[in-house]
């Protein structure tokens, strides 16, 4: 199956190439990437050019999708991007978060018509997050439990979101009581699905934007099925300026409301930017046109 991998990123570089690192070592065999960049300095896109070579030389490839920066936009580059993507099946995760690297091959292997995939992401302290290094993602030592509380990790947490053992994941996945939300950082569908609802809203801001998307999804007959223990990712600390209270209230009662009145489709997502002439066709520059105009 050839996937697609989206994935958002803003000035956070450092972190952006762990998660490049934890890319290439996907054991997934076709799969091309897109990063969706909500107006982030050159640094980012000097970061993904330096990139480029090895991605092309395992085969993988890469587009880097951005626009200006005007505030918190990232319903509106994830649109972008998917509009971009090529391949019939879209594997969302984020800037910061570190892949296993059987996470896209766990998708691929789980995706059925008729249902989305969505998992979750292990919290690390900043301590942890900068103490993973190449070699530790490349080993895949850092996804042990033991390397993550030599390096910072406290408490008891994570002895089953870190299972190898996939037959107990599996088990896990299906008796977990937790609700199946679809969360941004980990999560799958198929393109015609997203396309189907209209991708993000964006009128969304930060706070709850992906679990909108899944509650249109569901209401537009798409089930949702947990990879919550198979499908693993090392979410990278760092702060989050950029929510409030009153956003997160928004958007709950923004997502309550269409629940109720089994809303599947948004206008104001990828409709909204075809009308605009943004398309797929559009060819994948590196971050700005000469002009200094979106991509």
């Amino acid at each position: 199956m050839k996937l697609s991998l989206l994935f958002t990123t803003y000035n956070s570089p450092r972190w952006l190439q762990k998660v490049f690192w934890s890319v290439l070592e996907q054991d997934h065999p076709d799969f091309e990437v897109v990063v969706a960049d909500d107006g982030s300095e050159p640094e980012t896109a000097a970061l993904i050019e330096a990139n480029r070579p090895q991605f092309e030389a395992a085969g993988i490839p890469l587009t880097h999708v951005w626009q200006r920066d005007d505030g918190f936009r990232k319903c509106r580059i994830l649109n972008k991007a998917l509009l971009r993507a090529k391949n019939e099946y879209i594997v969302f995760t984020d800037g910061d978060c570190v892949l296993r690297k059987d996470f896209l091959s766990v998708h691929a292997a789980a995706a059925e018509p008729g249902h989305y995939l969505s998992g979750t992401y292990f919290k690390l302290p900043m301590e942890t997050s900068e103490a993973i290094s190449q070699d530790d993602i490349v080993s895949q030592r850092c996804f042990d439990r033991s390397w993550l509380v030599a390096h910072g990790l406290e408490g008891q947490r994570g002895r089953l979101k870190l299972t190898k053992n996939a037959r107990f994941a599996r088990v896990l996945n299906r008796t977990t009581t937790v609700t199946c939300n679809l969360k941004g950082s980990n999560a799958s569908a198929w393109k015609t699905d997203l396309l189907g609802v209209g991708g993000m809203d964006e009128r969304l801001e930060s706070g709850g934007q992906d679990r909108e998307l899944g509650v249109r999804l569901h209401n537009f007959g798409v089930k949702p099925r947990h990879v919550r223990f198979s499908a693993i990712c090392l979410h990278l600390d760092h702060p989050r300026g950029y929510r409030n209270a009153e956003t997160v209230k928004a958007i709950r009662e923004h997502r309550l409301k269409i629940d109720r009145e089994g809303t599947s489709r948004t206008e104001h997502g990828t409709a909204k930017l075809e009308q605009e002439g943004y398309g797929a066709e559009m060819e994948a520059a590196a971050a700005v046109t000469s002009e200094g105009e979106d991509v």
